[in-house]
């Protein structure tokens, strides 16, 4: 049997908070697109019931509802045609699941003002890890409430739970329990349901007779796994406190932390700059007692209303020095669509290092020149990669495969990795063994050959036809047979064996061709293809 004393032993241990957000993506519309709800009313300062749309297998039903359609008897699930049937001045919204959880991150985001580990807890909610923090606020109540004031005020409906596991603070948080004696009390008062089991499995706790978390916890372990299965268990004992499943947190602990309070809000962006600024330069010489350059840096701007304006620059080489690093912040406010808004004022700004390297001091050239060879280059790759996107500006890195178009990544350029060697030809003078360019994937190519493993004499590509009057090859290279999985190669064509043939036309182009599979053993009748072109 499960002991009270032992639960209550567990779970004095650390507290969290829940955070859950019935409502989210309806009040996410009211907040971020106040015109598309005054057009959806039929006029500016309308109110009524709304409902957010999904289609579900052709049909569309109801996915979030306001306290109004609620209110109505609609629920979850139903079809749009019936919910207008009911209620025809209905306001209809279609789901967008991304903007949604870009939403519930940027609240995330906000609620790191209480604790540095808040995560995310789906659907539509926050747990935020408070052990610890709540002495820096008057107690736990007193940092529940200014955190759901803050959320109310900025026009967000809002639920809050405390308790001693996460997964206790979630189930109240979703269940109320009532007036109970003691937390211990409210969880057991809980229907099963709150335990997030498959659906198949609550319908089995209830036809047992199980229908409370209290039921659960009065019988053996031993008979609940044997019946219901380990998971049952397990999700029994995190919510009781007597297992431990450890919270992860959106943003990970920085190697540097740096924050910025004010008694009075700022509304001036100039401001806030400057002492990012400063609070940079605090950040570099932190980096520097370490031996250490940071590669990349967050700064976040937190907004009186709650909200918070994350901003987050890489570097390719780590660097400590304050104007590098503002000058990056600089370039990435400039590329937002979206101005950055002080609204009624930034209260509090934020500094992190999440990702540093060591960093070696730097001999300077006598007479003034580049600190380290390849700086300039790693400044321009920064700046490149900011303006234009992260993904946009490239390298190629060299990796350990035979397979052609798998012997280099293509690797954002700010992700820079150790200098690795590159295959050379064995003699100065030799032709090159690969070509410049690749196709991606190759083409086909249709080749006159002998059979079964003759090369080729003539190919037509791209409607023209090509004789070939020089060859060297084949070169055979075999699938990656490690990477075989249950007797079945992975990748294209189930990994056949190729022969590649470096050839030259009558007009002296040169193209690397191949052969895909063996004739009679791995194709009946192998393919040909064009894998790139010689300069």
């Amino acid at each position: 049997m499960i002991m009270d004393k032992t639960v209550q032993e567990a779970t004095d241990r650390r507290r969290y908070l829940a955070l859950w957000f019935p409502f989210l993506p309806i009040d996410r519309l009211r907040i971020a697109r106040p015109d598309l709800w005054a057009t959806k009313a039929g006029g500016a300062g309308g109110e009524g019931p709304a409902v957010v749309v999904e289609q579900v297998r052709g049909a569309m039903r109801l996915a979030t509802l306001d306290a109004d359609a609620l209110a109505l008897g609609l629920t979850p699930g139903m079809t749009l045609a019936d919910a207008r049937a009911r209620e025809p001045a209905l306001r209809v919204f279609d789901a967008d699941p991304h903007g949604d959880q870009d939403w519930l991150e940027r609240l995330c985001d906000g609620c790191t003002r209480y604790t540095p580990i808040a995560a995310l807890d789906s659907p539509f909610g926050l747990i935020l890890d408070i052990t610890g923090c709540a002495h820096l606020w008057g107690g736990e109540e007193v940092l529940a409430r200014d955190a759901v004031d803050r959320l109310e005020r900025h026009g967000m409906g809002v639920r809050h739970a405390l308790a001693g596991t996460a997964e206790g603070a979630h189930a109240l948080c979703r269940f109320p329990a009532g007036a109970a004696a003691d937390e211990n009390a409210a969880l057991r008062r809980l229907p099963v349901e709150v335990l997030r089991l498959e659906e198949e499995s609550a319908v089995a706790l209830r036809r047992a007779g199980l229908r409370t978390v209290g039921d659960l916890a009065a019988r053996p372990a031993s008979a609940l796994a044997a019946r219901f299965g380990e998971d049952a268990v397990d999700a029994l004992g995190n919510l009781l406190g007597l297992g431990r499943r450890p919270l992860a947190p959106r943003r990970p602990r920085p190697v540097v932390r740096i924050e910025r309070r004010f008694a009075e809000p700022i509304g001036s962006t100039a401001f806030a700059l400057r002492t990012l600024e400063e609070m940079a330069a605090e950040a570099g010489e932190g980096l520097t007692e370490r031996g250490q350059g940071g590669r990349r840096f967050e700064a976040v701007f937190f907004r009186s209303d709650g909200l918070a304006f994350p901003l987050r620059v890489e570097t390719s080489l780590p660097v400590r020095d304050a104007p590098t690093i503002m000058r990056l912040v600089q370039e990435r406010i400039d590329g937002l669509s979206d101005p950055l808004d002080p609204g009624f004022g930034f209260d509090m700004l934020r500094l992190t290092v999440p990702q540093a390297e060591p960093m070696a001091p730097t001999q300077l050239a006598l007479e003034g020149g580049e600190a380290r060879r390849g700086e300039g280059m790693a400044a321009l790759v920064d700046r490149l990669s900011i303006r234009a996107g992260r993904n946009r500006i490239q390298r190629l890195h060299p990796n350990d495969s035979h397979i052609p178009e798998q012997a280099q990544l293509a690797l954002p350029a700010v992700e820079s990795r150790a200098p690795a060697h590159w295959p050379s030809q064995e003699e100065k003078g030799d032709p090159p063994l690969r070509p410049l360019h690749l196709f991606d994937p190759p083409q086909p190519v249709e080749v006159v050959a002998e059979v079964p493993d003759g090369p080729p004499h003539r190919f037509r590509w791209r409607r023209a036809l090509h004789e070939i009057i020089r060859f060297e090859g084949p070169e055979r290279i075999a699938p990656e047979w490690w990477k075989a999985k249950d007797g079945a190669l992975e990748g294209e064509s189930a990994g056949l064996t190729r022969d590649y043939y470096r050839v030259e036309d009558a007009r002296g182009r040169r193209y690397w061709i191949f052969r895909h599979g063996l004739y009679g053993t791995e194709a009946a009748h192998p393919g040909w293809y064009i894998h790139g072109l010689f300069a």
